[in-house]
């Protein structure tokens, strides 16, 4: 899995220290041994989760046979239709239910929170039926029509800070001075009670369920299906599913205490949580069976099942479930059992659906992500062409350059049976072109093939991907830390949509130099990572 750094979340002084998992494939189950937890709490999460006025603005979604999915894993696979609610998510709920148990004087004083996405609408919602004023404090660098989203539900959006943290942070200064109730994202009892009704409605409408899929960004979505299943059908698997490079719930649990990542993965934004919640945490620790992680090419991969199921197009982080599901179906070879994969939302940013659209192939492995090298000399191209033989080529990329002996070819197959693609890759080696299978490796598909033409030969040049916030001003700020000191070779930025962009930036600095540029790099604040020892890099780019 992608290297992860992560510190205990502790009373002490926080001490950087390394959470490992073994390697993980996708759709492999990290068991969590559950406690169960104190019966008395259970109960009475039960009866309120029975008794939550959720219905006052949510709809019972519907749990619809997915019958192209189904057909293809041999099992029954059924999708809980979250995205129906009016607010395109599950987030209503807990926000709801919550905010209907509070006192008329607090209602009257207001509510605050903090939220980029769907959550603030959740709010802004709640708030809008109880007559109750919301207030939203957003990081200046969310997307506008997430910001006109809130504001055309009666928030009371105010703009802080340029990430999430600084804005959680200036909500809970405001709750505090103003005597504002804070409405938790996810770590509070009637927050979770909100979201475990959708555990009733999928009792009711299915039984005899091998396995029940769920999103997890904060827990509070599966802390309350969890709570509602575990007393209801306890032999029902309550299995969570995140993504490789936002896993801080996985982490937790297998290290037996909550741990903060460093640096979050924000491709499924709506489960991007580098700290899983207290309570939420303390609750998968007694009731769910375990999780399982998904690559962002399988997540892209279940937003195009469920388009071509019926048409409908999810969020990214609405999908995590459906990707996780059919990847544990795949890895266990599960056949003719109920499966259920609940669709958390549809809030898809439009700018991000050309990134979906790149990965979905490679996530179904029905495309494949290919470099060959072959020799610089007239018709070498048409040779590689007839290898290739009855192989669609997608897209391909290719440039002459006079810096090597080899030409390098980068492209795109679809792919039929995976037999096909091997003998393919068998054949062109074979024939002295040597070829890399790249289909998983985001780096080639976000930049590299972008670069194809090789080095430009420049002595002590580096590599470096740097995780930028998509604000105005950005780029001034990363250039006054590093140049002039340093010489920038190259920069390759695309907008995917993502509160943050992925940046791959070239410098020269000589060796003797390297503690000092990473200090400068370590004092900027944004995530990075040297991609110098990177397989496809290397042979793509470098020399």
């Amino acid at each position: 899995m992608s290297r992860i750094v992560s510190v205990p979340d502790i009373s002490a002084p926080v001490v950087s220290a390394p959470a490992i998992l073994p390697k993980v494939d996708p759709g492999e189950l990290v068991v969590n041994n559950p406690t169960g937890g104190d019966p008395d709490e259970l109960f009475q999460y039960l009866v309120d989760i029975l008794a939550s006025p959720v219905y006052d603005v949510a709809i019972e979604s519907p749990l619809e046979l997915a019958k192209k999915l189904s057909t293809r894993l041999g099992v029954n696979f059924y999708i809980k239709r979250e995205d129906k609610q009016f607010v395109f998510s599950f987030k209503l709920r807990g926000a709801y239910n919550m905010m209907s148990n509070l006192s008329k004087e607090e209602l009257a004083k207001g509510v605050i929170t903090a939220s980029a996405g769907n959550h603030a609408q959740g709010v802004a919602l709640a708030g809008q039926r109880l007559k109750c004023k919301s207030t939203i404090v957003m990081p200046e660098t969310t997307p506008q029509i997430k910001v006109d989203a809130v504001k055309a539900l009666g928030g009371h959006v105010v703009l802080h800070g340029q990430t999430f943290d600084e804005a959680q942070t200036y909500a809970l200064e405001l709750s505090e001075k103003d005597g504002l109730k804070y409405i938790p994202p996810f770590d509070a009892p009637g927050v979770i009670k909100g979201q475990g009704t959708i555990g009733t409605e999928i009792n009711r409408q299915l039984k005899d369920i091998h396995a029940v899929f769920v999103p997890v960004g904060g827990g509070g979505l599966i802390s309350g299906v969890a709570a509602f299943f575990k007393q209801i059908a306890p032999n029902t698997k309550i299995i969570g599913v995140e993504p490789y490079g936002a896993a801080s719930m996985t982490l937790s649990l297998h290290e037996g205490h909550r741990v903060k990542l460093e640096n979050v993965d924000t491709f499924a934004d709506g489960v991007a949580v580098a700290l899983v919640g207290e309570y939420t945490f303390a609750k998968c620790q007694e009731l769910i069976d375990g999780m399982v992680l998904v690559r962002n090419d399988g997540i892209s991969a279940a937003i195009k099942d469920v388009y071509d199921e019926g048409r409908n197009i999810l969020e990214t982080s609405g999908a995590v479930a459906i990707a996780g599901a059919a990847a544990y179906c795949e890895f266990y070879n599960i056949k003719n059992e109920n499966i259920v994969a609940i669709a958390s939302g549809a809030n898809m940013d439009f700018s991000k659906l050309h990134k979906v659209t790149e990965l979905a192939g490679l996530g179904s492995d029905k495309e494949a992500l290919l470099a060959t090298f072959m020799v610089e000399q007239p018709g070498s191209f048409k040779t590689f062409a007839k290898l290739v033989g009855s192989m669609n080529i997608t897209e391909v990329t290719y440039r002459f350059t006079s810096e090597r002996k080899e030409a390098l070819v980068l492209y795109r197959v679809d792919v039929d049976e995976k037999s096909d693609l091997e003998e393919m890759i068998k054949k062109l080696n074979s024939s002295n072109m040597k070829t890399f299978n790249f289909s998983h490796n985001e780096l080639v598909a976000d930049h590299i093939k972008h670069l194809v033409g090789g080095s430009a030969s420049i002595s002590d040049e580096i590599f470096g991907e740097f995780i930028f916030p998509e604000k105005a001003g950005t780029l001034s700020t990363f250039l006054e830390a590093f140049s002039p000191r340093w010489n920038i070779t190259l920069c390759r930025y695309r907008d995917q949509g993502d509160i943050n962009g992925n940046v791959l930036v070239g410098f020269q600095v000589p060796q003797s130099e390297m503690d000092e540029f990473k200090s400068q790099a370590d004092g900027l604040g944004y995530p990075y990572e040297l991609d110098n020892l990177n397989e496809a890099f290397n042979i793509v780019v470098a020399e």
